[in-house]
């Protein structure tokens, strides 16, 4: 299948469209900083429901590319959705053709990390022409029906760093955590299993992500899809034409490798990138090695 390689340039800065039953979305463009013509690339935020900010320039990604960044219903600049439903991510796959539609792309290349997996995978099956690239980056494998323990391992595997007691604590006690306060600072002190060390980098990623969460949409995630219209899914993924890699971390806490291998196995086109001494963020982790693996891929090479 040829890939759509014309650039399409896209102006700077925060924008609105209108996905498919009317409702106003934003997404935020980052040019390349060193002026290229190139196409742009899509970048889904994961968390489910969490503020595409997290995100920041994918470790410079910017440098040689356009990135378009959508906030999802409910998080950043995007209103909250009328019916939970539309949290549910074939929903916000609808809500990517529909900024496709807007930008006025043929063809794009897409990149997804963490649940947001589950929404590219979603799209990729209803729009299979539509794709030149997809990136999943730290994918669980849910939507597969796997849950694969390995990322448990990886963390038991660090119980000698000086933060591991606290966070272990934390770990056990988020499931019967009530109040948001309460969740916000579980998740802070949890937080140094989700990266590959825990240095003054990844503390200044990680001490946003209580703030940039949304529960509503987190809740809905999920939501609305049957064992029938799963099944259904992933068989349609073995129609996906296009190149599809997968990047893993060997110190991801949070989805582990494993997953990702999984996940991969759903496509016919694709391979499994494991980044050493990376968590569940790469681009914050390695970012000299994460933008390499990405340009590379997108490059053909």
């Amino acid at each position: 299948m040829p890939h759509d390689t014309a650039p399409h340039a896209l102006r700077p800065g925060a924008h609105q469209y209108a996905s498919y039953d009317g409702t106003e979305l934003t997404y935020r463009v980052l040019a390349p900083r060193d002026g290229a013509a190139v196409p742009p690339l899509v970048c889904l935020a994961g968390g489910p429901g969490r503020n595409a900010a997290y995100l920041g320039d994918l470790g410079g990604l910017d440098a040689h590319r356009q990135l378009v960044i959508p906030d999802s219903r409910g998080t950043g600049a995007s209103p909250p959705a009328a019916d939970p439903r539309e949290y549910a991510f074939p929903g916000l796959a609808q809500d990517l053709e529909a900024l496709r539609r807007h930008l006025g792309l043929q063809r794009f290349a897409l990149l997804a990390h963490d649940a947001a997996a589950a929404t590219a995978q979603a799209y990729a099956a209803a729009n299979p022409e539509r794709l030149t690239h997809l990136l999943l980056i730290c994918p669980g494998a849910r939507l597969q029906g796997e849950l694969p323990d390995d990322a448990r391992e990886i963390f038991e595997a660090r119980a000698g760093e000086p933060w591991w007691q606290d966070a272990y604590a934390a770990v056990q006690a988020l499931p019967t955590a009530t109040g948001l306060a309460e969740v916000r600072d579980l998740l802070w002190r949890a937080a140094p299993m989700a990266y590959g060390r825990w240095d003054a980098p990844q503390r200044a990623h990680a001490q946003s992500e209580g703030g940039q969460l949304g529960p509503v949409p987190r809740a809905g995630f999920w939501q609305g899809v049957d064992e029938a219209a799963r099944l259904a899914l992933i068989k349609r993924l073995r129609a996906v034409e296009c190149p599809v890699l997968v990047v893993t971390g060997d110190r991801d806490g949070v989805t582990g490798m494993r997953a990702g291998e999984v996940v991969a196995e759903s496509f016919p086109q694709s391979r499994v990138r494991p980044l050493p001494e990376v968590g569940h963020y790469p681009w914050v982790d390695e970012p000299e090695l994460f933008r390499p693996v990405v340009e590379d891929f997108l490059r053909g090479v």
